[in-house]
């Protein structure tokens, strides 16, 4: 199985059941956008700085992302 194919299916369905889990996600995450489009593959422990800084990167787009959409209203 192709990585892609792999992440797309674990990434559609672990969404899927976070919807089931939480109902409320839903009105959170609109159009069932909860993963980010991209995915990161590497060999465990061969690059551990670019993950790090990989995940910095996308906590940070997370936290602009936040900041972007409108307060509850």
């Amino acid at each position: 199985i192709a990585v892609a194919s792999f992440m797309g299916y674990l990434k559609g369905k672990s969404s899927l059941m976070l919807y089931e889990k939480f109902p409320e996600l839903k009105y959170k995450y609109r159009n069932r956008e909860f993963w980010c489009r991209g995915y990161y593959v590497d060999t465990a422990g061969k690059n551990a700085k670019k993950i790090q800084e990989y995940i910095q990167r996308q906590y940070e787009q997370d936290k602009a992302g936040e900041q972007l959409t409108m307060p509850n209203f």
